[in-house]
């Protein structure tokens, strides 16, 4: 039998709490959107308690954004066991989860978010925080692809490519929000086949990038992501046939 008695929270905790609920609510409304009235009502106290527990709305923001982005690198966590293209494959699982359940928040943290100040001007700090957090979410996911390779001090031509594919794989997925007019499961699958296209194109200029593309095939399954890209390659080589020359120079 309940007594209908709120447990009183700690500071941490309550503050804990309304991160929680601004971050739910930011999942499915764009932050600008979104009152303080509005998440004090969420988690059940006064709008007065919540500016005890944050100064204003953008503090409450950055908050939320600071949890988003640590789980959102986390994502990109991969124990480093069996073929590469299906370790990227459920990265791509797990970083189009978040999308799909954070979407306004997702597009918010990535294309930098409202920050603005009480008076309504753009807060030069605030932007500045947020960017250094996209930057983190960033990095991190660069850091742990490279984990995945195995190559702890990659030349300059890798880091051209893993930096692109991060980059391709934010933006495809800002595009996808728009819409969702292409199947999830396709687009996580094609971001794999990107990752190996990107690779194979820096190998065609590059011998070191050739032994490191080599190598990461040479690990992987026929029926496996990779595996597919070149069956699909391979059944559009007679459709290339009927191209004239001309046009393929």
């Amino acid at each position: 039998m309940t007594t209908g008695v709120r447990r009183r929270m700690g500071v941490d905790e309550r503050r804990q709490q309304l991160i929680g609920v601004a971050l739910e609510l930011f999942s499915h409304r764009s932050p600008d959107d979104v009152s303080i009235d509005e998440i004090a009502a969420a988690a059940g106290i006064s709008r007065p308690l919540v500016y005890h527990y944050f100064p204003g709305k953008q503090s409450l923001y950055e908050a939320a954004l600071r949890r988003a982005a640590d789980e959102l690198a986390g994502r990109f966590q991969e124990p480093p066991e069996g073929p590469l293209g299906a370790r990227l494959l459920r990265v791509m699982g797990r970083f189009f989860d978040f999308v799909d359940d954070h979407g306004p928040g997702f597009s918010a943290l990535m294309r930098g978010g409202p920050a603005v100040s009480a008076g309504g001007a753009c807060s030069r700090d605030a932007m500045s925080t947020t960017n250094a957090m996209i930057d983190e979410v960033r990095q991190a996911a660069y850091e742990q692809i490279l984990a995945h390779l195995g190559i702890a001090e990659p030349p300059a031509r890798l880091q051209l490519v893993v930096r692109s594919w991060v980059s391709l794989a934010e933006s495809t997925a800002l595009i996808w929000l728009d819409g969702r007019r292409i199947p999830r499961a396709e687009l996580e699958l094609q971001l794999v086949h990107d990752f190996a296209a990107l690779c194979a194109v820096s190998a065609a200029y590059d011998d070191e990038m050739a032994g490191i593309l080599l190598r990461i095939l040479g690990d992987e399954p026929a029926e496996g992501p990779f595996g597919d890209l070149v069956g699909r390659l391979v059944s559009l080589a007679p459709s290339l046939d009927r191209v004239p020359a001309q046009r393929l120079r």
